[in-house]
């Protein structure tokens, strides 16, 4: 699965619309909506502001699993 749809996911599961999320992290609708359609990827901080307002790690949200894993 890719980022774009994992944040999707998440956020319809955790009752949001795009425009509460985009609210609650200070975030512009539009820039939402274009990392959803997986039209641009995330700064770092603003991956990180999505993961903490729909409590899931980083990891989970990016659906990261590491092919070398120990």
């Amino acid at each position: 699965m890719e980022f774009h749809e994992r944040l999707k996911e998440l956020r319809k599961e955790k009752g949001f619309s795009q425009k509460e999320l985009a609210e609650l992290i200070g975030m512009a609708l539009r820039n939402l909506q274009d990392i959803e359609y997986g039209k641009v990827d995330p700064r770092l901080s603003n991956v990180i502001k999505l993961a903490d307002a729909l409590c899931v790690s980083l990891d989970d949200l990016a659906c990261y699993h590491p092919k070398n894993a120990l």
